[in-house]
Protein backbone atom coordinates (compact mmCIF):
# COMPACT_ATOMS: atom_id res chain seq x y z
CA UNK A 1 0.00 0.00 0.00
CA UNK A 2 1.33 3.57 -0.79
CA UNK A 3 1.66 5.94 1.82
CA UNK A 4 -1.10 8.37 2.50
CA UNK A 5 0.45 11.56 2.96
CA UNK A 6 -2.87 12.78 3.98
CA UNK A 7 -1.91 12.02 7.26
CA UNK A 8 0.93 13.66 7.26
CA UNK A 9 2.02 17.17 7.98
CA UNK A 10 3.67 19.49 5.78
CA UNK A 11 6.53 19.74 5.31
CA UNK A 12 7.82 16.56 7.06
CA UNK A 13 10.39 13.89 6.50
CA UNK A 14 8.75 10.58 6.28
CA UNK A 15 10.83 7.53 6.87
CA UNK A 16 9.56 4.63 6.04
CA UNK A 17 10.27 1.93 8.33
CA UNK A 18 10.31 -1.27 6.29
CA UNK A 19 13.44 0.14 3.98
CA UNK A 20 15.31 1.15 6.36
CA UNK A 21 15.02 -2.45 7.78
CA UNK A 22 15.60 -3.39 4.11
CA UNK A 23 18.74 -1.50 4.19
CA UNK A 24 20.08 -2.79 7.38
CA UNK A 25 19.33 -6.31 7.06
CA UNK A 26 21.85 -6.21 3.36
CA UNK A 27 24.36 -4.46 5.79
CA UNK A 28 24.47 -7.15 8.21
CA UNK A 29 24.93 -9.82 5.71
CA UNK A 30 27.88 -7.83 3.93
CA UNK A 31 29.05 -7.88 7.64
CA UNK A 32 28.53 -10.87 8.35
CA UNK A 33 29.84 -12.81 5.64
CA UNK A 34 33.17 -10.31 4.76
CA UNK A 35 34.25 -10.10 8.74
CA UNK A 36 34.07 -5.95 9.12
CA UNK A 37 32.59 -4.09 11.19
CA UNK A 38 29.93 -1.68 9.71
CA UNK A 39 28.82 1.40 11.90
CA UNK A 40 26.45 4.04 11.39
CA UNK A 41 28.43 7.44 10.67
CA UNK A 42 25.77 9.99 12.74
CA UNK A 43 27.01 12.92 10.06
CA UNK A 44 24.60 11.28 7.72
CA UNK A 45 21.88 9.95 9.82
CA UNK A 46 21.27 11.09 13.03
CA UNK A 47 18.02 10.21 13.33
CA UNK A 48 18.63 8.61 17.06
CA UNK A 49 14.42 7.25 17.44
CA UNK A 50 15.95 4.60 14.83
CA UNK A 51 18.85 3.69 17.00
CA UNK A 52 17.90 0.71 19.09
CA UNK A 53 16.36 -0.71 15.59
CA UNK A 54 19.52 0.15 13.96
CA UNK A 55 21.99 -1.47 17.13
CA UNK A 56 19.91 -5.09 16.45
CA UNK A 57 21.96 -5.01 12.69
CA UNK A 58 24.92 -3.22 13.21
CA UNK A 59 27.73 -3.07 15.98
CA UNK A 60 27.78 0.16 16.57
CA UNK A 61 28.17 4.03 15.61
CA UNK A 62 30.90 6.51 14.63
CA UNK A 63 30.80 10.30 15.94
CA UNK A 64 32.67 13.28 15.21
CA UNK A 65 32.02 15.88 17.66
CA UNK A 66 31.07 15.54 21.12
CA UNK A 67 27.20 15.71 20.73
CA UNK A 68 26.94 13.10 18.38
CA UNK A 69 29.11 10.86 20.64
CA UNK A 70 26.90 11.55 23.58
CA UNK A 71 24.02 11.06 21.25
CA UNK A 72 25.22 7.44 20.85
CA UNK A 73 26.08 6.52 24.01
CA UNK A 74 22.77 7.63 25.44
CA UNK A 75 20.23 6.94 22.55
CA UNK A 76 22.34 3.61 21.06
CA UNK A 77 23.59 2.55 24.98
CA UNK A 78 27.43 1.94 23.35
CA UNK A 79 30.87 3.80 22.88
CA UNK A 80 31.24 5.94 20.15
CA UNK A 81 34.01 5.33 17.46
CA UNK A 82 35.19 8.98 17.92
CA UNK A 83 37.49 11.49 14.78
CA UNK A 84 37.42 15.38 14.15
CA UNK A 85 39.81 17.31 12.84
CA UNK A 86 39.94 18.86 15.99
CA UNK A 87 39.50 18.90 19.83
CA UNK A 88 38.92 21.00 22.41
CA UNK A 89 40.72 20.38 25.51
CA UNK A 90 37.85 21.42 27.50
CA UNK A 91 35.45 19.09 25.64
CA UNK A 92 37.84 16.16 25.68
CA UNK A 93 37.43 14.68 29.33
CA UNK A 94 33.83 14.46 28.30
CA UNK A 95 34.61 13.23 24.81
CA UNK A 96 36.63 10.08 26.42
CA UNK A 97 33.54 9.01 28.65
CA UNK A 98 31.48 8.23 25.43
CA UNK A 99 33.97 6.87 23.22
CA UNK A 100 35.30 3.70 22.60
CA UNK A 101 37.88 4.51 19.54
CA UNK A 102 39.74 7.94 18.90
CA UNK A 103 41.45 8.80 15.61
CA UNK A 104 43.50 11.94 15.68
CA UNK A 105 44.26 14.17 12.50
CA UNK A 106 47.58 15.47 13.22
CA UNK A 107 50.22 14.65 15.24
CA UNK A 108 49.97 17.64 17.42
CA UNK A 109 46.77 16.48 18.29
CA UNK A 110 48.02 13.18 19.14
CA UNK A 111 50.52 14.16 21.05
CA UNK A 112 48.23 17.13 22.86
CA UNK A 113 45.97 14.24 24.31
CA UNK A 114 47.72 10.97 24.23
CA UNK A 115 48.63 11.01 27.76
CA UNK A 116 45.14 12.11 28.92
CA UNK A 117 43.56 9.37 26.56
CA UNK A 118 46.16 6.71 27.84
CA UNK A 119 45.61 7.35 31.54
CA UNK A 120 41.70 7.36 31.21
CA UNK A 121 40.10 4.62 33.60
CA UNK A 122 39.29 2.43 30.41
CA UNK A 123 40.99 1.04 27.62
CA UNK A 124 40.31 3.51 24.62
CA UNK A 125 41.94 2.37 21.39
CA UNK A 126 43.75 4.91 19.61
CA UNK A 127 44.18 5.95 15.64
CA UNK A 128 45.72 8.28 13.02
CA UNK A 129 43.84 9.29 10.42
CA UNK A 130 46.14 9.26 6.82
CA UNK A 131 45.70 11.23 3.69
CA UNK A 132 46.41 9.02 0.81
CA UNK A 133 46.21 11.49 -1.51
CA UNK A 134 43.84 9.85 -3.86
CA UNK A 135 40.20 10.15 -4.13
CA UNK A 136 37.96 9.74 -6.86
CA UNK A 137 35.73 12.96 -5.80
CA UNK A 138 34.28 15.28 -8.27
CA UNK A 139 33.02 17.97 -6.35
CA UNK A 140 36.20 19.70 -3.97
CA UNK A 141 33.83 20.53 -1.40
CA UNK A 142 33.33 16.64 -0.28
CA UNK A 143 36.90 15.85 -1.59
CA UNK A 144 39.17 15.12 1.64
CA UNK A 145 42.02 14.60 -0.79
CA UNK A 146 42.54 18.19 -2.38
CA UNK A 147 45.79 19.77 -2.32
CA UNK A 148 46.14 21.30 0.56
CA UNK A 149 43.54 19.11 2.40
CA UNK A 150 43.24 19.76 6.43
CA UNK A 151 41.93 16.34 6.67
CA UNK A 152 44.72 13.25 7.41
CA UNK A 153 48.25 12.75 7.36
CA UNK A 154 50.35 12.09 4.64
CA UNK A 155 53.20 9.53 4.49
CA UNK A 156 55.59 12.00 4.29
CA UNK A 157 54.77 13.58 7.84
CA UNK A 158 55.00 9.79 9.21
CA UNK A 159 58.39 7.81 10.20
CA UNK A 160 58.79 3.81 9.42
CA UNK A 161 57.07 3.20 12.84
CA UNK A 162 53.83 4.53 14.27
CA UNK A 163 53.98 6.30 17.08
CA UNK A 164 53.86 4.52 20.50
CA UNK A 165 49.98 3.48 21.07
CA UNK A 166 48.71 4.30 17.99
CA UNK A 167 46.28 0.79 17.60
CA UNK A 168 45.12 1.92 14.43
CA UNK A 169 44.54 3.86 11.12
CA UNK A 170 42.03 5.63 9.24
CA UNK A 171 41.31 6.73 5.94
CA UNK A 172 37.87 9.02 4.87
CA UNK A 173 38.14 8.95 0.78
CA UNK A 174 34.97 8.43 -0.80
CA UNK A 175 31.85 9.50 -1.36
CA UNK A 176 28.14 7.76 -2.55
CA UNK A 177 31.53 5.32 -4.47
CA UNK A 178 31.24 1.51 -5.23
CA UNK A 179 33.53 -1.26 -3.96
CA UNK A 180 35.61 -0.81 -7.32
CA UNK A 181 36.28 2.87 -6.49
CA UNK A 182 37.73 1.31 -3.25
CA UNK A 183 39.94 -1.03 -4.82
CA UNK A 184 41.86 1.84 -6.59
CA UNK A 185 41.90 3.46 -3.17
CA UNK A 186 43.41 0.65 -1.80
CA UNK A 187 46.29 0.65 -3.87
CA UNK A 188 47.09 4.13 -2.76
CA UNK A 189 46.67 3.34 0.55
CA UNK A 190 48.89 0.00 0.68
CA UNK A 191 51.37 1.96 -1.24
CA UNK A 192 51.86 4.42 0.88
CA UNK A 193 50.43 2.86 4.85
CA UNK A 194 51.25 -0.77 3.76
CA UNK A 195 54.20 -1.25 6.19
CA UNK A 196 52.48 0.59 8.87
CA UNK A 197 49.16 -1.78 8.37
CA UNK A 198 51.47 -4.54 9.85
CA UNK A 199 52.09 -2.16 13.75
CA UNK A 200 47.85 -1.67 13.78
CA UNK A 201 44.93 -3.54 14.79
CA UNK A 202 42.32 -1.69 13.03
CA UNK A 203 42.06 -0.49 9.83
CA UNK A 204 38.91 2.30 9.76
CA UNK A 205 37.87 2.75 5.99
CA UNK A 206 35.63 5.67 6.66
CA UNK A 207 32.37 6.44 4.34
CA UNK A 208 31.04 6.65 1.08
CA UNK A 209 30.76 2.65 0.66
CA UNK A 210 27.21 3.21 -1.04
CA UNK A 211 26.41 -0.74 -0.17
CA UNK A 212 22.51 -0.27 -0.76
CA UNK A 213 22.35 1.35 -3.79
CA UNK A 214 21.10 -0.74 -6.78
CA UNK A 215 23.87 -2.99 -8.51
CA UNK A 216 26.50 -2.88 -5.67
CA UNK A 217 28.78 -5.70 -6.00
CA UNK A 218 28.84 -7.19 -2.60
CA UNK A 219 30.93 -9.95 -3.40
CA UNK A 220 33.40 -7.97 -4.58
CA UNK A 221 33.49 -5.49 -1.51
CA UNK A 222 33.87 -8.91 0.68
CA UNK A 223 36.85 -10.17 -1.08
CA UNK A 224 38.55 -6.76 -0.64
CA UNK A 225 37.56 -6.97 2.64
CA UNK A 226 38.74 -10.60 3.21
CA UNK A 227 42.40 -10.05 1.64
CA UNK A 228 42.90 -6.77 3.59
CA UNK A 229 42.56 -8.89 6.94
CA UNK A 230 44.23 -11.59 5.79
CA UNK A 231 47.36 -9.97 4.22
CA UNK A 232 47.90 -7.49 7.27
CA UNK A 233 45.98 -9.66 10.22
CA UNK A 234 43.73 -6.20 11.07
CA UNK A 235 40.43 -5.70 12.04
CA UNK A 236 38.17 -4.11 9.17
CA UNK A 237 35.89 -1.12 10.17
CA UNK A 238 33.53 0.87 7.93
CA UNK A 239 31.22 3.84 8.48
CA UNK A 240 28.71 4.70 5.88
CA UNK A 241 26.41 7.90 6.28
CA UNK A 242 24.68 7.73 3.14
CA UNK A 243 24.09 3.64 2.77
CA UNK A 244 22.16 3.28 5.84
CA UNK A 245 19.49 5.62 5.05
CA UNK A 246 19.40 5.58 1.03
CA UNK A 247 16.35 5.40 -0.56
CA UNK A 248 14.48 5.35 2.87
CA UNK A 249 12.37 7.93 3.09
CA UNK A 250 10.92 11.25 1.52
CA UNK A 251 10.25 15.05 1.98
CA UNK A 252 6.51 15.89 1.72
CA UNK A 253 5.75 19.69 1.22
CA UNK A 254 2.81 21.79 -0.57
CA UNK A 255 2.62 24.12 -3.26
CA UNK A 256 2.39 27.29 -1.92
CA UNK A 257 2.12 30.12 -5.12
CA UNK A 258 2.60 29.53 -8.65
CA UNK A 259 3.93 32.52 -10.15
CA UNK A 260 4.54 33.87 -13.70
CA UNK A 261 8.46 34.58 -13.36
CA UNK A 262 9.38 36.53 -16.64
CA UNK A 263 7.70 33.54 -18.34
CA UNK A 264 9.04 30.88 -16.01
CA UNK A 265 6.30 29.44 -13.78
CA UNK A 266 7.47 29.02 -10.88
CA UNK A 267 5.78 26.19 -7.88
CA UNK A 268 6.67 28.27 -4.20
CA UNK A 269 7.25 25.28 -1.73
CA UNK A 270 6.55 25.36 2.14
CA UNK A 271 10.03 24.13 2.40
CA UNK A 272 13.50 25.82 1.53
CA UNK A 273 16.25 24.09 -0.67
CA UNK A 274 19.07 26.03 1.41
CA UNK A 275 17.71 25.57 5.05
CA UNK A 276 16.15 21.97 3.76
CA UNK A 277 17.76 20.25 1.36
CA UNK A 278 21.11 21.84 1.23
CA UNK A 279 23.17 19.21 -0.92
CA UNK A 280 20.80 20.09 -3.55
CA UNK A 281 22.63 22.79 -4.06
CA UNK A 282 26.34 22.38 -2.59
CA UNK A 283 26.53 18.68 -4.21
CA UNK A 284 25.02 19.61 -6.71
CA UNK A 285 21.75 17.29 -7.59
CA UNK A 286 18.23 17.37 -8.54
CA UNK A 287 15.86 14.62 -6.36
CA UNK A 288 13.36 12.86 -7.99
CA UNK A 289 10.05 14.06 -7.54
CA UNK A 290 7.18 11.82 -6.93
CA UNK A 291 5.44 12.40 -10.54
CA UNK A 292 7.69 14.66 -12.69
CA UNK A 293 10.30 14.26 -14.74
CA UNK A 294 13.10 16.74 -16.80
CA UNK A 295 11.88 18.95 -18.50
CA UNK A 296 9.88 18.34 -21.07
CA UNK A 297 8.54 20.57 -24.28
CA UNK A 298 5.24 20.62 -24.38
CA UNK A 299 3.92 19.43 -20.70
CA UNK A 300 3.16 21.46 -17.49
CA UNK A 301 6.64 22.74 -16.61
CA UNK A 302 7.66 24.42 -13.27
CA UNK A 303 10.77 25.93 -11.42
CA UNK A 304 10.33 24.56 -7.68
CA UNK A 305 10.97 27.79 -5.48
CA UNK A 306 11.91 27.70 -1.37
CA UNK A 307 10.39 29.68 1.19
CA UNK A 308 13.32 31.81 2.20
CA UNK A 309 14.41 35.17 0.07
CA UNK A 310 17.87 33.92 -1.05
CA UNK A 311 17.38 34.61 -4.70
CA UNK A 312 19.44 31.04 -5.43
CA UNK A 313 16.59 28.94 -3.30
CA UNK A 314 14.68 27.05 -6.19
CA UNK A 315 15.78 24.18 -8.18
CA UNK A 316 13.79 23.17 -11.80
CA UNK A 317 12.65 22.57 -13.62
CA UNK A 318 10.14 19.76 -13.65
CA UNK A 319 7.56 18.43 -16.29
CA UNK A 320 4.33 17.01 -14.71
CA UNK A 321 0.91 15.45 -16.25
CA UNK A 322 -0.91 18.01 -15.27
CA UNK A 323 -1.14 21.63 -14.25
CA UNK A 324 0.31 22.31 -10.30
CA UNK A 325 -2.52 23.62 -8.26
CA UNK A 326 -1.99 25.49 -4.84
CA UNK A 327 -2.24 22.97 -2.40
CA UNK A 328 -0.82 20.20 -4.25
CA UNK A 329 1.51 17.84 -2.22
CA UNK A 330 5.36 17.11 -3.65
CA UNK A 331 6.96 14.33 -2.47
CA UNK A 332 11.03 14.90 -3.21
CA UNK A 333 12.06 10.99 -2.68
CA UNK A 334 15.42 9.96 -0.67
CA UNK A 335 15.95 12.43 1.74
CA UNK A 336 16.76 10.99 4.87
CA UNK A 337 19.98 10.58 4.64
CA UNK A 338 22.19 13.79 4.80
CA UNK A 339 19.37 16.42 5.10
CA UNK A 340 17.96 16.29 8.90
CA UNK A 341 21.11 16.56 9.97
CA UNK A 342 21.71 19.70 7.53
CA UNK A 343 19.01 22.09 8.25
CA UNK A 344 19.01 25.44 9.00
CA UNK A 345 15.88 28.06 10.32
CA UNK A 346 17.42 30.73 8.16
CA UNK A 347 15.00 33.40 7.12
CA UNK A 348 12.85 31.91 10.40
CA UNK A 349 11.77 29.29 8.24
CA UNK A 350 10.53 26.60 10.29
CA UNK A 351 11.60 23.29 10.49
CA UNK A 352 9.95 19.77 8.77
CA UNK A 353 8.43 18.01 11.38
CA UNK A 354 10.01 14.12 11.50
CA UNK A 355 7.84 11.01 11.41
CA UNK A 356 7.57 7.19 10.57
CA UNK A 357 5.43 5.23 8.43
CA UNK A 358 5.49 2.49 10.41
CA UNK A 359 4.95 -0.80 8.82
CA UNK A 360 1.73 -2.00 9.60
CA UNK A 361 0.59 1.29 7.28
CA UNK A 362 0.34 3.45 10.02
CA UNK A 363 2.14 7.46 10.49
CA UNK A 364 3.51 8.42 13.65
CA UNK A 365 4.56 11.89 14.03
CA UNK A 366 7.72 11.93 16.26
CA UNK A 367 8.85 15.72 16.03
CA UNK A 368 7.69 19.03 14.97
CA UNK A 369 9.34 22.54 15.33
CA UNK A 370 8.15 25.98 16.24
CA UNK A 371 9.04 29.60 17.15
CA UNK A 372 11.36 28.17 20.41
CA UNK A 373 13.47 25.63 17.70
CA UNK A 374 14.29 28.82 15.77
CA UNK A 375 15.23 31.03 18.43
CA UNK A 376 17.06 28.74 20.76
CA UNK A 377 19.06 28.83 17.53
CA UNK A 378 20.22 32.62 17.20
Amino acid sequence: MAIDFSQIPSPCYVLEEKLLKRNLTLLNDVQTRSGAEIILALKGFSMYSTFPLVKKYLSGATASSLNEARLIFEEMKCFAHTYAPAYKPEEFDELLSYSSHITFNSLSQLNQFRKQTESYERKISIGLRVNPQYAEVETDMYNPCIVGSRLGITREALGDTLPEGVEGLHFHTMCENDSFVLERTLVHVEEKFGDLLHQVKWLNMGGGHLMTRAGYDHDHLIAQVKRLKETYNLDIIMEPGSAIAWQTGYLSSKVLDIVDAQGVDVAILDVSFAAHMPDTLEMPYKPKVWGATDAVAGKPTYRLGGMTCLAGDYLGDYSFEKPLQIGDTLIFDDMIHYTMVKTTTFNGVGLPSIGVWREDESFELLKSFGYETFKDRI
